[in-house]
Formats: structure tokens, sequence, C-alpha cells
């Protein structure tokens, strides 16, 4: 059995299908096909508030492509979901309309929260240490969402319009910064001994860049080493000499800076990257509707 996820982010479209594994009453999943488009519709979204025809031509065209690779793949459950972009174009349900008509997909735009809800459907905390205190920090193109941890339970979050596409656009506002600052400290003073969680494409780039050891956590002092080592590089260097993907190389400037004020603000000294995402968590939903305890 299949399901397919997909996820239409402010930098990426992706697309995640994964087989599904039953083992007795346990139902987990393996990834099988991880599909990733660069179209940057956060550019659009942030600057004019509306996703442009070329880029609607380009993610209809991706959509149809997910579609046959659903078809191809005999996927039995799918969900699809869009995020910050999509959230704020103006045209953002009319897309939903043309994407079921030309696709044939369902598409959802979520809110916030909901994305948040999605992430950590994942069930990541589990995995971890429920003695300690746990800030979750999900670093996308257009928003940043933030959640706390205590107990292996989900106490608090919160959905910010911060992103590393709406910085590099100086789409960012001081006001939104401050709303950050102030939920991050006011956690910090609750809950004392935060540790880090980090999920995003840029996170999982610079734990890779790091040579982690999966389970093993980026402190802060390597991930500013990290932030400084990148920033020493143009962005021409960081695709030529570094290696980096072009629509990596830039944003992964703005969303290392909100990881390390995160972090700071709210005295996190570690960070664990277990390298999940929106898809993920798609995925899991689509088990827990299917397999009901």
């Amino acid at each position: 059995m299949r399901y397919a996820a997909i996820d239409i982010g402010s930098n990426a479209v992706r697309l995640l299908i994964a087989d599904v594994i039953q083992n007795n009453k346990t139902v987990s999943f393996k990834k099988n096909t991880l599909i990733r488009v660069p179209l940057r519709l956060g550019d659009d979204a942030f600057l004019d508030k509306l996703i442009s025809p070329n880029k609607t031509e380009e993610l209809i065209k991706t959509m149809v492509a997910f579609r046959n690779l659903i078809d191809v793949y005999k996927v039995s459950d799918y969900m699809a979901c869009a995020t910050s972009a999509m959230r704020e174009a103006r045209n953002g349900s009319s897309l939903v309309a043309k994407i079921k008509a030309e696709a044939g997909l369902d598409l959802e735009i979520v809110e916030g929260q909901r994305e948040a809800n999605i992430i950590y459907a994942s069930h990541i905390e589990q995995s971890l240490d429920r003695k300690k205190n746990y800030l979750y920090i999900d670093v996308g193109g257009g928003s940043t969402e933030l959640s706390v941890f205590s107990n292996g339970e989900l106490i608090s979050s919160r959905s910010f319009n911060l992103g590393g596409i709406r910085i590099l656009d100086n789409q960012d506002k001081d006001e939104t910064w401050a709303e950050m600052k102030d939920w991050v400290k006011n956690v910090a003073q609750s809950y004392k001994n935060l540790s880090g969680i980090g999920t995003g494409g840029n996170i999982n780039k610079l734990f890779k860049m790091a040579e982690g050891k999966d389970g093993s956590p980026l402190t802060f002092t390597k991930l500013r080493e990290l932030y400084s080592y990148l920033n020493s590089f143009s962005l021409k260097d960081r695709i030529n000499v570094l290696g980096l993907n072009q629509d990596r190389a830039d944003v992964i400037i703005p969303a290392t800076e909100i990881y390390l004020t995160v972090m700071k603000w709210g005295g996190v000294k570690q960070i664990f990257v277990p390298r999940v995402g929106l898809v993920d968590g798609i995925i899991q939903l689509l088990i827990d509707k299917n397999f009901p305890d």
C-alpha cells in the first residue's frame, strides 16, 4: 500500500510517495520517492499578493506531473496542502479550483496552526527524552512555526509570518519579530533548560553540512560557525564552490538567522534535527485516518 503527500510551499513544491508497512498492530511508512520542484511561489505572493500567470502555469504543470506519478505508483490515498504563499495570494482559492479541474487533485490551503499540527503529526517528540522540555522550530519560506513540548505533550504553539523568502524579499516586519521575541522569552521563563527540535529544508542542509550523526544535536555554537562560514561566500560561490542548489544558496542565510535568533532568545544551546517535514506529517495523518486505533 502506498500513500502520497504534496506540500506546496513558498520556496519549493514537494511530492513524497511512501510505502505503508503493517507489522502486527504497528503501522509505519518508508519513503519511496521524494521529488522537489523549486517554484518559489513566495516571491509572487509576498511582493504582489498574487501568484503570477507564469508561476500559475508552472504550478499546474507540476501538479499534473504529480497526479500522473500518483497514478503510476498506484497510490491508494493522498493529501495535498499549500502553506504561507498560497495563504497570502489573493488568487489562492481560484488556483485550488484550477488544480482540481486540470490535475484532478484536491488541495487544502492550511492556516499556520494547522500547518504546525501536521508537522507534529510525525510524532518526533516521542523519540526524545520525555523528561526534557523542547522548543520546536520549523522555518519555511514564508512562516515560522514554534511549539513547546513538555513531558512529551504539546503545550503551546504559534505561527509567525517570518521565513527565508519573506526576509529575502524584505517583507518581514519589525512588529512580527517583536511578537516572536515576546512569545519565545515568555516560553523560556516558563520552561527552563529548553532543547531545540529543528525542521525545514534549511536546517536539514545545515545538519548535513555539519556531518552530524543521526540522533545527535547541533549545538548553537556549531550552527553559528556554519552561518559565518556560509556568509563568508558570495551567493555565486555558495552555488559553484559549496555546491548548494541555486534555490537553497540564498534562502539558507536568512533561515539560519531565524534559527539562531530563536535559539538565543530561548536560551536553547542545542537543536535536534530529525530531518522530517510537512510531507512526513501528512503521511502520518493518512495512516492515522486509515488505521484508527
